[in-house]
C-alpha cells in the first residue's frame, strides 16, 4: 500500500455545521439525515460554482477550500439565502439551519483527511456564529474587496479554544436590497491583485496561527466528551436542570457588557421562578465567564443536564439576542434561535426567549408563574437600563461600587417612581452597608442611619415586591429578634422564586436563631446545591446551623473556610471565636480574638462593635435560652470579658 504524501498549503477555509442536528434526528431520524445530506449537496454545488472545493463532509459538518476570500464569502451568503428560502417551504419542522465560519490559514491534507490550524480556526469561528450566519476572521475581512455589497460588523476580539491570542471576528451580511454577486462577478478582481491582498495579511494570520500551533500537523480535533451523570458533582434533580452561562456582549462597545450581564441575570431570574425547573444561581453560572471550561465540565461541575448559551448585541436602539440550549449528556443543540427588536421592546424579547425554553423543556406553568415570569417591575426601558447599570456595581460587593450603585438606582426611580425592583435594590445596598459598616462610603456619618434608610426603601418596594424585598425584610426581622416574622418573609421570597439560593440562606439564618437547626441545615444545603460556587456567607450560615446542633468541629471547619474566603467577615469571626472557646482550642481562640480587636481598631471610629458577651447577644439574637448560654459560654472560654 502506497502512503499518500502529506500536502500542506495556505488556503481560505470554510467550515459549516448544522445547528441542532441531534434534535432533528431525534424528531425523525431518516428524514433528518436525508435533509442534512440534501442541504450539504446544495452547499457543495454552490461552493463549486464559486471556484471552491468541498474537501470533506462528515455527518453534520462540511469543510471547503477556496483560493480567494471573496469567493468563499459569496458562496456562503448565496447558500444561506437559498437555504433560508428552502426551509421556509418545509412544514414539518425538519429544516436544517447552518452556520458558517471562514478563516485564512494552513491546511494539511493526508489520506483524504483535511486538518491543520486553518481548519481548526475556521471551525472555532463557525462555532461563534448564530444559525444562518456567516462569521469571518480579520484576515478575511481585510482581503474582501470593499466594492462588494456586504456589511461587515466587527464583533470584537474573542477567545478561541486552542489559540492563545484572541481572534477578531466579523459578521458578514448582505446589504439590504442587494443581491449576492454571481460567480462571474466574484471573479472580476484580478487574481494577482487578490493574491497581493492575501499576502499582505498573511503575517497577521501567522501570528494568530502561532497561538494555535498545537493543532498543526495533528488530526482533526476530537469531539468533546459527553457529560456523564455518574461523574457529576451532584445527583441530577428530578426535574429539568439548567445553567444559564453569561451571554457574550458582541457589540463594538465594551461598555455594553453590563447590558449583556443584565439580560443573563434576568433570564436566570425568569427561569428560577418556574417550580418545574431546577436553575443554577447566577453566582455559579458567572464563575465560568472567560474560562475555557467545556460543556461537559460545566455540566458535571454544576450537576445539570442543560446549558443555555448566547450573545447580546446592542447597537443604538437595536437589540439582538442569540440563544442556544444544549443537552450536555448528548451534546445536542436542543434549540437555537435569534431574536431582534429595539430597546423599548426588550422585555418582550426576554419573555420570548423564556417561553421558547419552557416550551422546549415541556414544563407546565401555573397561572401565578406565568404572571411572575412576565413581571418586570417597570415598562420604562430607560429606567430598566439605569437599574442594570446599578446592579452591575451592586454585584461587585465593594464599598465604592455600592456608592455607584445607589446613584444608578436613584436614577431608575427618578425615571419610574413606582419601580419596586429599584427600591428593593436600594434597600439591599443600605442594609448590606449596615451589616458591613460601609455607611461612610454612602455619605452617612451615623452607622444606624444605613439601617433606617434600608427600612425606608423597603417600605416603598412593597407595591409589587420582588423576592429581594422579602430577603432583606427577613434579615432585618431576624436581626431584631422577630424570628417568626423573619421566617414568614423568607418563605414568601421562596414562593416567588423557588430557585433563588439567597432566599434559602435567609431562611436558614432565621431558622438557626429560632432553634430549628435541622431545618436550617436543610435550607442552607439546598442553597449550596442551587449555587455550588457559593460565597462566604453561605458557609457562615452552615456554621451557624452546625453550632446550634452542637456539631462544633463541623461548625469550626465551615467558619474557617468562610473567614479564609472573606477575612473581614466579622459575623463568622465572632461565631468562630465562641466555637473555639467551647472546643478548648485556646491558641486558635487567642489568634481570632486579636484579629477581631485589630480589625475594630483599624476600621471603626466609634465603639460600634465592642467585643463583649453583653453586646454579642445583639448580633446573635438566639430565641432559646440554652443557645444564648452556649454562645456566651464559648465567648467566656475564649477570653471575652463580661
Amino acid at each position: 500500500m502506497v502512503e499518500q504524501a502529506l500536502s500542506r498549503k495556505l488556503a481560505v477555509i470554510l467550515h459549516a455545521d448544522v445547528v441542532g442536528s441531534s434534535a432533528l434526528v431525534q424528531r425523525h431520524e431518516t428524514l433528518a439525515h436525508q435533509r442534512i445530506n440534501e442541504t450539504f449537496q446544495r452547499f457543495s454545488s454552490i461552493i463549486q460554482a464559486y471556484g471552491g472545493s468541498a474537501q470533506e463532509i462528515r455527518g453534520d459538518a462540511l469543510v471547503a477550500e477556496f483560493s480567494r476570500p471573496s469567493d468563499a464569502v459569496c458562496a456562503a451568503l448565496k447558500f444561506q439565502q437559498i437555504n433560508t428560502e428552502h426551509n421556509a417551504r418545509l412544514e414539518d419542522g425538519i429544516a436544517p439551519e447552518v452556520r458558517v465560519g471562514i478563516a485564512l490559514g494552513e491546511e494539511v491534507v493526508a489520506d483524504h483527511t483535511v486538518t491543520g490550524s486553518g481548519v481548526v480556526l475556521a471551525q472555532r469561528v463557525e462555532q461563534m456564529s448564530e444559525p444562518g450566519g456567516v462569521y469571518v476572521t480579520s484576515a478575511i475581512h481585510e482581503a474582501i474587496p470593499r466594492r462588494l455589497p456586504f456589511n461587515q460588523e466587527s464583533l470584537g476580539e474573542r477567545k478561541a479554544k486552542g489559540f492563545e491570542e484572541p481572534i477578531r471576528v466579523y459578521r458578514v451580511e448582505l446589504k439590504e436590497g442587494e443581491a449576492v454577486p454571481e460567480a462571474e462577478a466574484g471573479l472580476l478582481t484580478d487574481s494577482r491583485s487578490e493574491l497581493r491582498r492575501l499576502t499582505a495579511v498573511v503575517a497577521a494570520v501567522v501570528l494568530l496561527g502561532l497561538g494555535g500551533a498545537t493543532f498543526w500537523l495533528k488530526p482533526w480535533a476530537p469531539e468533546e466528551e459527553l457529560a456523564s451523570v455518574a461523574r457529576m458533582a451532584f445527583p441530577l434533580p428530578d426535574k429539568p436542570s439548567i445553567a444559564v452561562l453569561p451571554f457574550d456582549n458582541i457589540g463594538d462597545d465594551v461598555e455594553q457588557s453590563y447590558f449583556a450581564d443584565g439580560m443573563t441575570d434576568d433570564l436566570i431570574t425568569d427561569l428560577s421562578k418556574i417550580s418545574g425547573l431546577f436553575v443554577i444561581a447566577r453566582n455559579s453560572s458567572f464563575a465560568y465567564r472567560g474560562k475555557t471550561a467545556g460543556i461537559r465540565q460545566v455540566a458535571e461541575d454544576l450537576g445539570v443536564r442543560y446549558l443555555l448559551k448566547g450573545s447580546v448585541r446592542r447597537s443604538g436602539a437595536r437589540v439582538r439576542i442569540n440563544a442556544q440550549l444544549i443537552d450536555a449528556t448528548t451534546r445536542g443543540h436542543v434549540w437555537a434561535d435569534r431574536f431582534d427588536g429595539d430597546i423599548d421592546h426588550v422585555f418582550q424579547l426576554q419573555d420570548e426567549v423564556t417561553r421558547k425554553i419552557v416550551a422546549v423543556m415541556a414544563v407546565q406553568l401555573t397561572a401565578s408563574e406565568r404572571a411572575q415570569v412576565s413581571s418586570r417591575g417597570t415598562d420604562d426601558a430607560q429606567a430598566y437600563d439605569a437599574f442594570l447599570r446599578g446592579w452591575e456595581h451592586y454585584l461587585r460587593q465593594t464599598p465604592d461600587d455600592f456608592a455607584r450603585a445607589t446613584s444608578h438606582f436613584n436614577k431608575a426611580i427618578d425615571l419610574d417612581p413606582g419601580y419596586s425592583r429599584a427600591y428593593a435594590a436600594l434597600a439591599a445596598t443600605y442594609w448590606e452597608s449596615w451589616k458591613r459598616l460601609w455607611h461612610e462610603t454612602l455619605g452617612l456619618v451615623r452607622w444606624h442611619d444605613a439601617r433606617s434608610i434600608a427600612e425606608k426603601f423597603l417600605a416603598k418596594a412593597q407595591t409589587n415586591p420582588p423576592p429581594l424585598v422579602h430577603q432583606v425584610a427577613a434579615e432585618i426581622h431576624a436581626q431584631s429578634g422577630q424570628l417568626d416574622a423573619a421566617i414568614v418573609e423568607a418563605e414568601r421570597a421562596i414562593s416567588l422564586d423557588p430557585n433563588d439560593a439567597d432566599s434559602y440562606v435567609a431562611l436558614a439564618g432565621a431558622l438557626s436563631l429560632a432553634g430549628r437547626t435541622d431545618q436550617a441545615l436543610q435550607s442552607v444545603e439546598r442553597a449550596m446545591r442551587l449555587n455550588p460556587h457559593y460565597p462566604a456567607f453561605y458557609l457562615y450560615q452552615l456554621g451557624l446551623a452546625r453550632f446550634g446542633m452542637g456539631q462544633l468541629e463541623e461548625a469550626a471547619a465551615a467558619l474557617e473556610k468562610a473567614t479564609a474566603l472573606n477575612p473581614d467577615d466579622r459575623w463568622s469571626l465572632r461565631l468562630l471565636l465562641a466555637t473555639y472557646g467551647l472546643l478548648g482550642r485556646a491558641d486558635d481562640a487567642k489568634k481570632t480574638y486579636d484579629l477581631i480587636e485589630e480589625s475594630g481598631k483599624r476600621r471603626l471610629r466609634q465603639h460600634l462593635d465592642p467585643l463583649t458577651i453583653r453586646s454579642s447577644t445583639f448580633w446573635y439574637p438566639f430565641k432559646k435560652r440554652e443557645d444564648r448560654e452556649r454562645f456566651s459560654e464559648g465567648l467566656r472560654r475564649a477570653g471575652v470579658p463580661d
